[in-house]
């Protein structure tokens, strides 16, 4: 059966692994172009970053993803996933070190810190980002030759679900089970929508902005989506070929869900 969400996944959007210098500067200055420029996070101050590149003490342990728009050949949103340190694996996370995590909803220290990483800078250029409510006639990420097409046509509905699908491939190349992250409220809602949301495990903090803490077995994540949204499932695992491992209990960790938080 077609699936019009891979579609327009393909025709509009590439996922590109930065795993060169050349990349990775196209992730660090799009970075300083959202958070500097853009001004959507507070805490950061082009003045301090002289070479526009917003880089920081986590990057040399992280996997970078770019989020290219096909019909401009730009790049236009990343992320990247914070991994265990390889020399020091008991190192913390940046959640671990910042936020408030309730230890009656999850004991990090019980987590295999191999199969973990912080989902981290989840950025789009601000064009690109607006509230669905706020782009009812088009998405922006269309070119005005794609807005005159066939209305009843299918878009892609956020280029944040786009970035997401880098993200669980990403993880699952690099054999990641458990996600940790500190992020608004506002974007676990929106991650909501695709079935896609991670679980509040602690209170919120002021962290570049108000933010909470989260954490997600990706596993669990996957098999509510299959059921939920089968559609974005079919996308972010390529119509079943992209796979996590099975279920375990070995940790036997708890977690308090909040849907919809």
């Amino acid at each position: 059966m077609q699936n019009d969400l891979i579609d327009a996944f393909d025709e509009y959007f590439e996922i590109v692994n930065a795993d060169s210098p050349e990349l990775l500067k196209e992730v660090f200055h799009l970075r300083y172009t959202v958070l500097c420029i853009e001004a959507r996070a507070p805490g950061f101050k082009a003045a301090h970053y002289s070479d526009e590149m917003e880089t920081d003490e986590y990057d040399y342990r992280s996997h970078h993803i770019l989020l290219k728009h096909r019909p401009s050949n730009t790049f236009i949103g990343c992320a990247r996933l914070i991994l265990s340190d390889p020399s020091s694996p008991e190192n913390l996370f940046p959640v671990e070190r910042y936020a408030q995590i309730d230890p009656a909803q999850i004991d990090t220290s019980k987590l295999p810190r191999q199969n973990v990483a912080e989902i981290s800078r989840f950025l789009l250029l601000g064009k690109y980002s607006r509230r669905r409510e706020e782009r009812r006639r088009s998405p922006d990420w269309l070119n005005d030759e794609q807005r005159t097409q066939d209305n009843n046509r299918r878009r892609f509905p956020h280029p944040m679900l786009a970035i997401t699908v880098g993200i669980i491939r990403s993880c699952i190349q690099h054999n990641i089970t458990y996600w940790l992250s500190v992020m608004e409220p506002a974007l676990n809602r929106l991650l909501y929508i695709y079935s896609l949301q991670l679980d509040p495990v602690g209170p919120l903090i002021d962290y570049h902005g108000p933010r909470r803490p989260y954490f997600a077995d990706i596993r669990n994540v996957l098999e509510r989506m299959r059921k939920d949204n089968p559609q974005v499932w079919e996308l972010i695992t390529d119509q079943g070929k992209i796979q996590a491992t099975p279920l375990d209990t070995a940790l036997n960790l708890r977690i308090a869900t909040e849907p919809g938080k």
